[in-house]
C-alpha cells in the first residue's frame, strides 16, 4: 500500500468544520477517549459529526466509561483496546474505511488498531493525543511526557493501590483540581460536573510488553494510513510544546 501524505494541523477555531464542508464527503468516524474517560466525553463532537451527515461510533475501552470490566481485571493494553480492535474486525468486507480519532491515551489505541487493520483505516487523527512514531515503544511517549511535565503538573491526581499483581504499575484517577484547571477549563461548568461523576481509575500500561515493543508499529501498516496530528494551542493537559514534539517525531518538521 502506498504511503499516504501525513500532516499536522494547528487549530484555534472552526478550520476543521469548514474543511469538511468544502469536500461534502461523509465518513465513518470511530472515536476513542482518553485516560480515565469514556465514550460519553464525545457527546458534543459525535452530535456535530452526525448532524453534518457523518457516521459516528464512539467506544468505551475496557474498564472505562460504561464497560462492565473493573480496572484490575484488564491486565494488558491489548485487553484495554479490545473493544476498538473488535469493532474494526467486525466491519463488513468492502465497507468504507474508517477515520480513527484518538484523544490523550486514546492515541495509542488507534495506533495499535491502524497497525492491526490497515486495510480498514483511511486516516488516523491524533487529537492532542499520544502519537507514537514507527520504531519506538509506545510507552516511551508516555514516559517522556511524565518527565517533561513533572509530578507537580498532575496536581491532585491520585495513584491508587494495584489490586492485580499481574498488572505492572498502579491505576490513577484525576482529581477535581486538575479536571477544572487543565482538562475542562474551557468547558461549561455542567460538563465538569458530569465528568467528575463519570471518570474512572485507569492504567497507563507503561510496563506492558506490547507497549514496550519497539517493533510493534511498522511503516508498512501503521504508516500506510494518513496520519494527522491536531495541535490545540489552548490544551493544558498536553502542552503545545509536547504536542509539537510528538508530531515532529512521526511527521517531521512542522
Amino acid at each position: 500500500m502506498a504511503q499516504a501524505p501525513n500532516s499536522s494541523m494547528d487549530l484555534s477555531g472552526g478550520e476543521a468544520s469548514s474543511h469538511g464542508r468544502r469536500h461534502h464527503h461523509h465518513h465513518h468516524f470511530v472515536l476513542v477517549h482518553g485516560l480515565c474517560h469514556g465514550k460519553w466525553c464525545w457527546y458534543k463532537a459525535a452530535t456535530a459529526l452526525r448532524r453534518a451527515g457523518h457516521r459516528v461510533t464512539a467506544l468505551d475501552m475496557a474498564a472505562a466509561g460504561a464497560s462492565p470490566a473493573r480496572v484490575d481485571e484488564v491486565r494488558t493494553f491489548e485487553e484495554y483496546s479490545r473493544p476498538l480492535l473488535d469493532a474494526l474486525a467486525a466491519l463488513p468486507p468492502g465497507d468504507e474505511r474508517v477515520v480513527l480519532v484518538g484523544h490523550s491515551q486514546g492515541g495509542f489505541s488507534v495506533a495499535l488498531a491502524a497497525e492491526r487493520f490497515p486495510e480498514r483505516v483511511a486516516a488516523v487523527v491524533f487529537l492532542t493525543a499520544g502519537m507514537p512514531p514507527v520504531g519506538r515503544p509506545m510507552a516511551a511517549i508516555t514516559e517522556e511526557f511524565m518527565s517533561f511535565a513533572g509530578a507537580e503538573f498532575f496536581l491532585d491526581s491520585r495513584e491508587l493501590e494495584q489490586l492485580n499483581p499481574h498488572i505492572p504499575g498502579n491505576p490513577e484517577i484525576f482529581g477535581p483540581n486538575i479536571m477544572a484547571q487543565k482538562l475542562y477549563q474551557l468547558s461549561p461548568p455542567e460538563d465538569l460536573t458530569l465528568a467528575l461523576s463519570l471518570i474512572r481509575p485507569a492504567n497507563r500500561f507503561t510496563g506492558d510488553a506490547l507497549m514496550r515493543d519497539a517493533g510493534l508499529l511498522t511503516k508498512e501498516r501503521y504508516g500506510s494510513a494518513r496520519l494527522v496530528f491536531v495541535i490545540m494551542k489552548d490544551d493544558r493537559a498536553i502542552p503545545v510544546e509536547f504536542q509539537r514534539r510528538m508530531a515532529w517525531l512521526e511527521l517531521g518538521p512542522l
